[in-house]
């Protein structure tokens, strides 16, 4: 065994076991039953680390800790691969390298994209890929996914058909509109219906209208980006009918109306109500692009009462109304353009239509949430963003007392408490639920330990902060995803 210099004059020995590191070929080709590049990755970032933790232990002065294996005297311990003494036992590295190097494998192996269970109360999560689908869209999906479809081919005719054939009726008998197009999301439709509209002309709208989504989402951006020009009437604050009569011109390409998704203005405001836009523009001849935000088609539910009917933005007359799919539709990520049968062509014509088009799996689940929403008490029951919204006092506080219960069993301290929940996805702002939640107080670890071995498991659980506990809100979790959070937070704090 060699023995370092420094370690007999009782300085560190980290000279001695960094000569006793493996080759990355020699610790890759231990790794059996693994795939020789992920083995080579990994014995290469596992034997890094070590390294690193031993250079760092050679600038330790006299008391100060040392790096992993090292004690503060200079020996060498059990899990540095050494004896007490400071003999260095490269068999003990090898196995703890090995070990390291495995653990790193596995989770390479991971996917990247993976099911998290969602404790944060916020119902449409951007974050964690907005609205959970309906069991019947999760069947559609599957169904498609496994073999061939007819995606763009007429059974009937035996001739090649259009993809938003599968949606277009649906769509059609839920809004009243003539025509339907769906693209890959909102800001796309958007995009599209103003570029097909009213591109190289004016484009009308308030300036309490001119928005940023997120993401860099900004409305005279896209405007911009359509080949439109901006034309702002109004002020922050309030915009009447007059203003946009003044803004008529011989080069108006569209008057548009944006809903103010994640926020609201209130107070001292002014805004001209759908019906009254769609009059001038007929009076004027000037076609009306609404974007209606998150595609509230439920109505007569008073928790969605805040967002823009898109039943009613058609039958005002709106030349194209654009919605999400992925938010208080419930359904898969898309935009959907619906209106007049004349603007819809227009958008379907337009080159970016193609570029911006849905896939097959997306138009499999809208069809399967379209189908629930023609019977509304069915869409409240069976769409998860719908449930959640409405859950009910008795079904929430059943639910938290159920993980309550797990956790106080596992010796955690937690206490059921009243708290607020929100809908996200920048739908209903202004909504507060309140609710029963979990309060879990995180000790004998820091809040933030607690949470990043939360978010360090299979499967991942997220929650929230409030004055040093986590919150496990019931809204977001059903009964067996509950137990499985109880069960985490449990084991994370054992």
């Amino acid at each position: 065994m060699a023995r370092d210099a420094g370690s007999r004059a009782g300085g560190p020995p980290s000279a001695a076991l960094l000569r006793a590191l493996p080759s990355v070929e020699e610790l890759a080709g231990r790794l059996d039953g693994i795939p020789r590049s992920r083995a080579v990755a990994a014995a290469r970032a596992a034997i890094a680390a070590r390294r690193d933790a031993l250079l760092g232990a050679e600038g330790n002065g006299p008391g100060e800790p040392a790096g992993d294996g090292v004690m503060a005297d200079g020996e060498v311990t059990a899990d540095g691969g050494g004896s007490a003494d400071g003999e260095v036992s490269a068999a003990g590295e090898l196995s703890n390298l090995e070990r390291d190097a495995r653990a790193l494998a596995a989770t390479a192996s991971r996917p990247r994209l993976r099911p998290v269970l969602n404790a944060t109360g916020v119902v449409v999560h951007t974050n964690l890929g907005r609205a959970p689908l309906a069991a019947a869209a999760i069947d559609a999906i599957g169904a498609v996914a496994s073999g061939y479809s007819n995606l763009e081919y007429e059974l009937g005719s035996g001739e090649r058909g259009s993809r938003h054939s599968h949606v277009a009726s649906l769509l059609g008998e839920l809004t009243g509109a003539e025509a339907a197009l769906v693209v890959n999301n909102c800001a796309g439709a958007t995009l599209l219906a103003v570029a097909a509209v009213a591109s190289g002309r004016e484009v009308v709208v308030s300036r309490g209208q001119l928005v940023e989504i997120g993401g860099s989402y900004r409305v005279p951006e896209v405007v911009a980006q359509s080949g439109a020009r901006l034309v702002e009437v109004g002020t922050t604050n309030r915009t009447r009918i007059g203003d946009y009569e003044r803004a008529l011109g011989p080069d108006t390409g569209a008057l548009m109306r944006v809903h103010q998704s994640n926020f609201r203005t209130v107070g001292f405001v002014e805004e001209v109500e759908i019906e009254e836009l769609c009059e001038l523009g007929r009076c004027a001849g000037v076609p009306v692009i609404d974007d209606a935000g998150s595609g509230a088609l439920v109505e007569g539910v008073a928790i969605l009462g805040d967002e823009p009917a898109v039943r009613r933005s058609v039958a005002a007359g709106c030349a194209v109304v654009c919605f999400s799919g992925d938010k208080l539709l419930g359904g898969p990520q898309a935009g959907v353009m619906v209106g007049g049968a004349e603007a819809i062509e227009r958008c379907r014509r337009h080159p970016l239509a193609r570029a911006l088009r849905a896939g097959k799996l997306s138009l499999a689940a809208l069809e399967a949430t379209l189908r629930l929403h023609l019977e509304p008490e069915r869409a409240m029951r069976e769409i998860p963003v719908l449930a959640m919204l409405a859950a009910g006092e008795a079904e929430l506080r059943a639910r938290a007392e159920l993980m309550a219960r797990a956790l106080a069993e596992a010796g955690v301290a937690v206490e059921v408490i009243e708290a607020s929940s929100r809908a996200g996805g920048g739908s209903l702002p202004l909504l507060e639920l309140r609710g029963p939640v979990c309060a879990v107080d995180p000790a004998p670890l820091a809040l933030d330990e607690l949470a990043r071995r939360l978010r360090a498991g299979d499967p991942p659980v997220i929650a929230r902060a409030q004055r040093g506990r986590l919150l496990l809100d019931p809204r977001t979790l059903d009964d067996v995803a509950a137990r499985a959070v109880a069960t985490r937070v449990a084991d994370a704090l054992a």
